[in-house]
């Protein structure tokens, strides 16, 4: 082969270490990043965490095994994909804050600063990481700066993505890790959401038309999105000791005003319409000469920019044409699907042994699923060291909330307590104690998708005394036939509430709750999902004959007017049988038995058998007016003592109810 030749870039492709994530495939350059490795290997991986269901992944077409759900603003998640995949060459092209409809700012430091540092903490110096930086860094200093020259950012999107490159220096120097920052001028090409400048100047040439327009004068440095692809490449089979932590320009070097990127569409597609200068205002960032310096870039790395502008035009209106633009990309982009979030609540007493596996079990189902979650735990103000240990997990998981309660309010009123926090899509009421498998979620999941709103779990099984299954399978048949609702067998709390249903529940006004009554009352299309309940993992189990008979009766008074019934029969029948009696007692004594003795024990055992009688119809009776003297009062389900979402801690009663208005509003 010809040594002066250049190398393709499958052949460069090929010579990557493997296996390879790219953060941030969902997003326009690392879909096309992914595309272009995937086609070269299968080692590859696509890690996303969008606001949306990847759009551009979907219409790849990429197979699900290579998909990987990551939220990088969560240590866990990153650690769990690094130890799944053990991957030797990382993209991060994850990012937040480049677009002006993207205006949250926490959320802009948190992606890019905290996010980075949570991707390289898991790093290791036999890997390779390479950065995708912006020219924003650079801020006012826009003029061709060299890498060396001062950085002046002139936006928090800027100022995040300066931090950042800093940060890779860091970990550079300190942690001897390979990486570099290539800081992207003006990427364009396939896969660019359609209101941008580019994609859509394109979509109107082709038609005949001309998009609104800013200045003439504003100005950029366009390079088309193959050459970006090819400097993430050269860039990861260069990196090395001598340069690693540095940043480089990945640019053309090329000043082009909107004036003469117009012509260059113009005279390519022989467009004679003459544009409308200033018929959109200018942007605030919009700046007269933003043009970078490549040196650098092509002496360390062996990388220029090799696609003329009138050649990027023409490839991406020819991707554009072949991947049917108007009836495919564009809806796709225009109409996403809500990647779904889960709000799983756990009702906690003395199970701080339990909490960090069923912590750890849930985040790797939910990665596997592929779905965002919300973890909310309720200490409902267990004796042990619950607190402890949340805070251990809220501090390395900002998706994680723990409420603590004032007192032992029972787990009715600490789910309760999680559903008026939680944002999700839908919520899963959990017990603490792992007798709640994480794992039967995905279940769950597959039929609340197929369009049901509740979908419960049914104990085919427990792991415990044959004798104690028996029971508890015969009071729920019991249970069914005396309520005056279709309440489901061997159907505990466990279940996935859609968010619509969760509303109804939440604004219910009676105080005292029985969930999986309420949960059937509300109605709704529901379903059952049969599951084996396992043994409590650690400990002894908070229930007891008293406490299952103290449910048994919540049940069945809170959803079951049978005692009141069954008294009702019983007055009617005794009386019946008491006239017979007087009857008989009658005849006896004056036609069939005269000289029949008078029995006191006769008396005795009918005014004992209607006494209890009496007494027992009074204590139904009680066991009623006790729920109505209950709700009267109107005192609250719980007290929040404390609410902790990741650092934040909410104490005070003022915070917390700002806390829960807000999420109510979400």
């Amino acid at each position: 082969m010809n040594q002066s030749a250049p190398i393709l870039l499958p052949e460069k492709i090929a010579r990557l270490q493997g296996p390879i994530v790219v953060f941030g495939a969902s997003g326009f350059i690392g879909a096309n990043l992914f595309e272009q490795l995937f086609r070269v290997r299968k080692d590859v991986f696509a890690l996303t965490h969008d606001a949306t269901k990847a759009w551009r992944l979907k219409l790849l077409d990429v197979p699900a095994e290579n998909i990987v759900h990551c939220d990088i603003l969560s240590n866990t998640s990153v650690q769990d994909v690094f130890g799944k995949i053990k991957p030797k060459t990382i993209f991060n092209l994850a990012a937040y804050g480049a677009y002006s409809k993207q205006k949250n700012v926490g959320l802009t430091y948190e992606t890019n600063v905290l996010g980075t540092v949570n991707i390289l903490e898991n790093c290791s110096a036999d890997m390779v990481y390479i950065h995708a930086g912006s020219s924003s860094e650079y801020g006012f200093n826009c003029t061709a700066p060299k890498e060396t020259d001062p950085v002046e950012p002139n936006s928090h999107y800027a100022v995040s993505k300066v931090s950042a490159a800093y940060t890779l220096e860091y970990y550079a120097k300190v942690h001897n890790l390979n990486t570099l920052n290539l800081r992207l001028y003006s990427i364009y090409g396939g896969w660019e959401e359609p209101d941008r400048l580019i994609p859509r100047l394109i979509e109107e040439v082709r038609q005949g038309k001309l998009p609104p327009l800013v200045s003439p004068d504003i100005s950029r440095d366009f390079v088309y999105v193959d050459d970006c692809v090819d400097a993430f490449v050269q860039a990861a089979l260069q990196v090395n000791k001598a340069i690693s932590g540095r940043s480089y320009n990945i640019a053309t070097g090329q000043k082009t005003t909107m004036r003469e990127l117009v012509d260059e569409a113009r005279q390519t597609f022989s467009l004679k319409l003459e544009p409308v200068w200033g018929s959109m205002n200018n942007r605030n960032w919009d700046l007269a000469d933003w043009y970078g310096d490549p040196t650098a870039a092509e002496t360390d790395l062996g990388w220029k920019a090799s696609t003329s502008l009138s050649d990027g035009l023409r490839q991406t209106a020819d991707w554009q044409i072949s991947h049917d633009y108007e009836s495919r990309v564009i809806p796709a982009f225009n109409t996403p699907t809500l990647n779904p979030v889960i709000s799983p609540i756990i009702a906690c007493y003395k199970d701080a042994q339990a909490i960090p596996f069923m912590y750890e079990r849930l985040v790797k189902t939910f990665n596997e699923m592929k779905v965002r979650y919300e973890i909310i735990f309720v200490n409902d103000n267990s004796p042990d060291n619950t607190d402890e240990v949340l805070d251990v997990i809220c501090a390395k998981d900002p998706n994680v909330i723990a409420i603590k309660h004032s007192r032992n309010f029972g787990s009715q009123s600490a789910f309760l307590s999680g559903m008026e926090i939680a944002t999700g899509d839908s919520v899963v009421l959990m017990d603490g104690d792992l007798q709640d498998p994480p794992e039967v979620i995905p279940k769950f999941y597959e039929k609340w998708q197929q369009g049901f709103d509740v979908v419960y779990g049914v104990r085919v099984q427990r792991e415990m005394a044959p004798h104690v299954h028996f029971f508890y399978k015969q009071f729920y048949r019991l249970f069914r036939k005396t309520a005056y609702i279709n309440i489901p067998v061997d159907a505990g709390d466990f279940s996935m509430i859609d968010r619509k249903v969760v509303r109804e529940l939440v604004n219910l006004p009676e105080t005292e709750q029985f969930l999986r009554g309420l949960r059937a009352w509300v109605g709704f299309k529901q379903t059952g999902v049969d599951y084996v309940r396992p043994e409590r993992m650690f400990g002894v189990s908070t229930n007891n004959w008293t406490k299952n008979i103290w449910w048994a009766k919540k049940a069945i008074f809170s959803f079951s007017f049978a005692p009141l019934e069954l008294m009702t029969y019983a007055g009617f029948v005794l009386t019946g049988l008491s006239v017979l009696g007087i009857l008989w007692q009658i005849l006896a004594k004056f036609v069939f038995f005269p000289e029949t003795p008078a029995g006191i024990s006769t008396v005795i055992i009918l005014v004992m058998f209607f006494g209890g009688i009496n007494l027992l119809g009074i204590s139904f009776l009680g066991e009623y007016i006790s729920k109505i003297f209950e709700e009267t009062k109107k005192r609250p389900k719980f007290i929040r003592t404390m609410v902790r979402k990741g650092q934040r801690v909410y104490k005070t009663a003022a915070e917390i109810s700002t806390l829960v208005e807000q999420r109510k509003s979400k």
